[in-house]
């Protein structure tokens, strides 16, 4: 039987992914600008006339007159067009926003657990509580919530790669293996039962189209077991050899649709788009593990 993707819409999806090189539609920006959205802060910036300033399109002022306003690419074509910033929503400080939020999704791709909320902070440039604000809104994730998914795969593989789950541990970083069986819980299954390719695990699978292309889920008794952008059953079976997979009935379709449904695609039009998938499969398995 043939395991092509559903070709029906895209799951609705709790944000859209922002192209940063897009032309401006004047009525779009307008509506944005109006509305006050944030995730168009950093995709282009207002221009007000009959005060020569430049704001974020989430700017809090006073809407002016439309037939005052404009838009430009950033703060540079602004500023060489004669406008000076705003005092008020700090324009220029989304691309130095943006900059952290990567630096720090940087950081804690790589980190094995050490770095706290203030060392992560500090290590970009800001307060702990306006930087966990600041990386929030901008990737629908906590730093912590972030850091936890990053240790889960990395959990799955060293599990991958050593088949073995004692040296998983130490191949992974983990000080204890507390810390790696609390990861390792966002598997679906035990770390032996992963380790051994799935023996004795039924695994439920669908395909799912989303903005960022299919997503494959998969699920088992316990929860979601895997969740991954561009890969078909294939890449299911041979991660998980001895397993028994089925396509998802309509009770589990059901559910994977809904963990999709509530993960919110990072609005930065700032992030990579390596960063932006990442996250996008992050909040899948938050949704997933909020709704265990």
């Amino acid at each position: 039987m043939a395991h092509g993707v559903d070709h029906a819409d895209p799951v609705a999806i709790s944000g859209s992914i922002l192209a940063p090189s897009a032309p401006i539609d004047p009525d779009a920006a307008w509506a944005a600008f109006v509305s006050r959205d944030r995730a168009y802060d950093g995709r282009f910036v207002v221009t007000v006339s009959s005060t020569r300033i430049y704001c974020r399109p989430s700017c809090a002022a006073r809407r002016p007159r439309r037939e005052h306003v404009g838009f430009l690419a950033d703060g540079a074509a602004a500023r060489a067009a004669g406008y000076r910033a705003c005092r008020r929503c700090l324009p220029d400080d989304v691309t130095r926003d943006a900059t952290a939020v990567r630096r720090a999704l940087t950081l804690l791709d790589d980190d094995e657990g050490s770095l706290s909320l203030a060392a992560l902070a500090a290590s970009v440039g800001y307060a702990p509580h306006h930087f966990q604000r600041l990386f929030t809104r901008a990737t629908g994730l906590s730093p912590a919530a972030y850091a936890r998914d990053r240790r889960a795969t990395r959990a799955a593989a060293a599990l991958r790669a050593e088949r073995n789950v004692t040296a998983a541990i130490y191949a992974a970083g983990y000080a204890a293996p507390s810390r790696f069986y609390a990861d390792a819980a966002a598997l679906g299954m035990t770390p032996a039962a992963w380790a051994s390719g799935g023996s004795g695990e039924r695994v439920a699978w669908c395909e799912v189209p989303t903005p960022l292309g299919a997503l494959l889920v998969a699920l088992t008794e316990r929860g979601l077991c895997l969740v991954s952008l561009d890969e078909g059953v294939e890449a299911l079976a041979a991660l998980l050899p001895a397993a028994t997979l089925v396509e998802a009935d309509a009770g589990e379709r059901s559910r994977m649709l809904r963990w999709v449904g509530a993960a919110a695609v990072p609005l930065d039009a700032a992030l990579p788009e390596t960063q932006r998938r990442a996250l996008f499969l992050a909040a899948v398995r938050a949704a997933a593990r909020a709704s265990a």
